[in-house]
């Protein structure tokens, strides 16, 4: 049980129930006076305002129906009365209010009755939601200070290759900036992952299997840039297997990030092995490792959004997925479509700026029809 201020971005895993009716009084919506309609219905138009009902205090009562009540959002709605006029439609006239000619005075105006938005027993969120200020607004609103969530994973985001230089320190012109990791960590804590940190390992089996078993201790996901293809210092597949993680696939056909890995660890543990190109990183966070960590935490599946293509041409391949990045545009009548931005290569991290996210495209031999219909992954 964790409380409700901690909870914001977390999975709920347990039902929540209104405490009362919801709301649990007739209840005022807006500022005004209280009348009863039938009096309003019989030609009256003026009224004289015979008391105050404030926001937080017991009903009053209308001891006479040719009076009204003034009343403030979110008072209960006084005995006697069943129509709010707001201020903007009468004037006060020496104790009276007098109504305007386009005053409307019928019944339920501008009330909200008891029980209208939720009643005791039903559920008002159910386990498996995420979150967020409407939800954590709900939940107080049913009078929990705490509810049961799902524990946040312990994440770590892995770089790894000696040619990476953090941001900030000398470089030279063999090297290149250690971004990926930056990036990781971004998009996870930017969709409520709190518990993020990252690490940067050398192209050493010994470094590997020193850190990977730190981090196998202390972690729930590892997620590790490079070191997953078929190159001479690409020692990361080998040494996770070591270290007794089991591989549940290895190499996906799909462009860009072939050389996707992913396996679980001897507790459990799920490891993702990504592509060390900046674009096939941030591709495969999304497409699967985010995928995954919404259904690890209790969540569901993740709900899939597609859009047409505004043009299709060349893309796509004969026997492999094609992931392509697109930036959404809407058309003259107000339908998104995907305009294809292809970056330049597998480095082109800069190109994706622009983007709101990738398609993908599935394998083909002949083009893709006008306005092609394609799953699509906000970034």
């Amino acid at each position: 049980m964790q409380p409700l201020e901690r909870c914001i971005g977390q999975t709920l895993r347990q039902d929540v129930f209104a405490e009362r009716d919801n709301p649990p009084f007739d209840r005022v919506c807006m500022d005004g006076i209280a009348i009863a309609s039938e009096t309003f219905g019989r030609g009256l138009r003026r009224f004289r305002i015979e008391s105050m009902q404030p926001a937080g205090a017991p009903a009053l009562s209308l001891s006479d129906p040719a009076n009204a009540v003034e009343v403030m959002t979110g008072a209960m709605l006084p005995a006697g009365t069943d129509c709010i006029i707001p201020l903007e439609e009468y004037e006060l006239d020496g104790g009276a209010a007098a109504l305007k000619p386009q005053a409307i005075g019928t019944a339920s105006r501008n009330i909200q009755r008891r029980g209208a938005d939720s009643k005791p027993g039903v559920p008002m969120l159910k386990a498996g939601v995420r979150l967020g200020a409407a939800e954590i607004a709900v939940a107080a609103s049913a009078g929990l200070a705490r509810v049961s969530v799902t524990r946040q994973p312990r994440i770590v985001a892995i770089s790894t290759g000696d040619e990476l230089v953090e941001p900030g320190e000398p470089i030279l012109e063999y090297q290149v900036r250690r971004s990926n990791a930056y990036a990781i960590v971004a998009a996870l804590r930017d969709r409520g992952y709190e518990q993020v940190t990252h690490d940067h390992i050398g192209d050493s089996e010994a470094s590997l299997t020193e850190r990977l078993t730190w981090h196998l201790t202390e972690r729930d996901v590892l997620i590790l840039s490079g070191g997953v293809s078929k190159g001479k210092f690409d020692f990361v597949p080998k040494v996770l297997e070591r270290l007794g993680v089991r591989q549940i696939f290895y190499r996906v056909a799909q462009r860009p990030g072939m050389p996707m890995y992913f396996g679980v660890g001897p507790a459990g543990q799920a490891v993702f092995g990504l592509p060390g190109n900046p674009v096939s990183t941030c591709i495969c966070l999304v497409r699967y490792v985010v995928t995954a960590l919404i259904y690890m935490s209790g969540r569901g599946r993740m709900t899939p959004q597609y859009v047409p293509l505004a043009s299709t041409g060349k893309w796509g391949l004969p026997a492999a997925s094609y992931f392509l990045p697109v930036t959404v545009q809407v058309d003259e009548r107000g339908a998104p479509t995907a305009a294809p931005a292809p970056p330049n290569g597998p480095g082109d991290f800069l190109a994706l700026t622009p983007t709101q996210g990738f398609v993908e495209l599935p394998p083909r031999s002949q083009p893709l029809a006008p306005g092609f219909v394609a799953r699509f992954y906000p970034w």
